[in-house]
Parts: C-alpha cells; structure tokens; sequence
C-alpha cells in the first residue's frame, strides 16, 4: 500500500475540534504505527532531498513530532518554534490569524543565523498562516525558507497562497 493511502487510511477526524464546525485532523494513530511512522518519514525525507536545509524548524506542537527525525536524518540542528511565552531566552515573536482565532509564536532570537536555510515542518497545512508567521520569523533573523512540509494539506483553505512567496517548495504526503 502506497504512503498517502496508508496515511489516509490511518488520521482519525475529530468533530467540533477545537471549535464547533471544524473537523481536527489527528495524527495520534499515525504516531502509534511503526511502520506507518517510517514509511512516513521516508517519503518526506525523498520529497525534500533536493533541497539545501540547514535547519529543520518544527511548529508546536505536532510540528515537533516529525521535524525532530526530519531533522536528525538529515544531521542538522532542529529549531522548535512555540507558542507566546514557552522559551526561556529573548526571543522573536510573530502575530498571525488561525482559522478559527489569532496566536503568536516565537522563536529564540540567536536560533537562526544570517544565510541559513531552512526547511518547515508541521502537521498540517490549513490556511496558511502559522506556517507563513513562523517564515517570517526565519526571514527576521536574516535566514531564508528552502521549503515547507506538511503531513497533511487541506485544500478548501488555500494555504499555499500564503507561502509561495518564500518559497515554491510546498510539500505534504496528503491532501483533504
């Protein structure tokens, strides 16, 4: 069985999650299944292997779950970017619209350095805009974004749109 079946076949909907009227896409099966884990990272390890990464940034918090092994198959540091108030250092922090309120991340301000290359990572790719406000945060520390990866992409919320402009490398296993 082919990766995105696997996957598909495997994410369990949440209904009314976290708000009424929106169906949560939960990995947790996906974490508990080996193989589907490895099968997982494998395929996402060969859609990035062009790229020139320097760094994997994970979103919090099931950005971390992937971008960590992202991260050490690829032997470069891995960089998590957080909820407002997680890190313990001066930090750099972003503002941005989810689809159903506002938040901030942030990331440590030395986490990045000038002409680093970045690839980010989450879980899920709805509108855009967690994704969009953690590359520019990259973009703040004078870093660039080589790609962006997701495990799942919903296609209805058109979050691409707001990532072409930092890079054309958008990458999921899956798309709803």
């Amino acid at each position: 069985m082919k990766v995105e079946q696997l996957v598909k076949a495997t994410i369990r909907d949440i209904p009314d999650f976290p708000k009424e009227g929106i169906i949560f896409k939960d990995i947790t099966p996906l974490l508990e299944n080996t193989y589907v884990r490895t099968r997982i990272l494998n395929k996402i390890i060969s859609q990035i292997e062009n790229l020139e990464i320097d760094a994997v940034i994970g979103i919090e918090a099931r950005g971390f779950l992937f971008g960590m092994l992202i991260a050490d198959q690829l032997g470069v540091p891995f960089i998590p970017v957080r909820k407002k108030g997680k890190l313990p250092l001066q930090v750099v922090s972003q503002d941005y619209n989810l689809e159903y309120g506002t938040a901030t991340i942030e990331m440590h301000h030395d986490a990045i350095n000038p002409g680093m290359k970045v690839l980010i990572h989450d879980d899920l790719l709805a509108t855009g805009g967690t994704a969009k406000a953690a590359a520019q945060l990259v973009e703040k520390l004078g870093g660039s974004v080589s790609g962006f990866q997701f495990i799942i992409e919903l296609l209805d919320l058109n979050g691409k749109e707001k990532l072409s402009s930092f890079t054309e490398d958008i990458q999921n296993i899956v798309s709803f």
